[in-house]
């Protein structure tokens, strides 16, 4: 069924880790279970990341924190500094060490900043696909109920 070739992701690409042991210790020494250049892994990921990178990034960021930081907060946050002075790649970065240091106790800022700098669409997609592979990106935690508004026994009265 899957070729010897393929990494543990690309084998578990077409759905989300279903058990616990599908998934990565988080004090292990491999980090990342796809190459940089594995963009095209998930097309859907890969676009859009391509085009909207701060969404990605704010993803990435609210699983890194484990939800203490808002999607929406960083996403913006990304998205001023890549459009207004294009140093976005400078704050996705430090997710990107946050995210290594967290997962191998190592920290290679040098590589990291490289990654962002050379090609930050590849660099971010291949953090998600970890998150993802981890069961870190928080997908299962965002499902919002509808609150109903109160209403006033009789209607609006002047």
């Amino acid at each position: 069924m899957s070729s010897p070739n393929k990494n543990v992701y690309q084998t578990l690409l077409g759905s989300p880790p279903s058990s616990p042991d599908d998934q990565l210790e988080p004090n292990t020494t491999v980090l990342w279970s796809s190459g940089l250049c594995d963009c095209c892994a998930d097309p859907k990921l890969c676009c859009l990341t391509c085009w909207c990178p701060c969404i990605t990034f704010g993803r990435i960021a609210e699983g890194v924190d484990h939800g203490k930081t808002s999607c929406v907060a960083s996403a913006g946050i990304h998205a001023l500094l890549t459009y207004m002075t294009g140093f976005g790649w400078m704050y996705s970065y430090i997710y990107r060490s946050k995210m290594r240091k967290q997962y191998t106790g190592d920290s290679s800022h040098f590589k990291d900043c490289l990654a962002h700098f050379c090609c930050e669409s590849c660099a971010l997609c291949q953090e998600y696909r970890e998150l993802q592979f981890r069961g870190s990106t928080g997908d299962e935690q965002q499902k919002y109920g509808v609150e109903a508004v109160p209403v006033t026994p009789g209607g609006m009265i002047r």
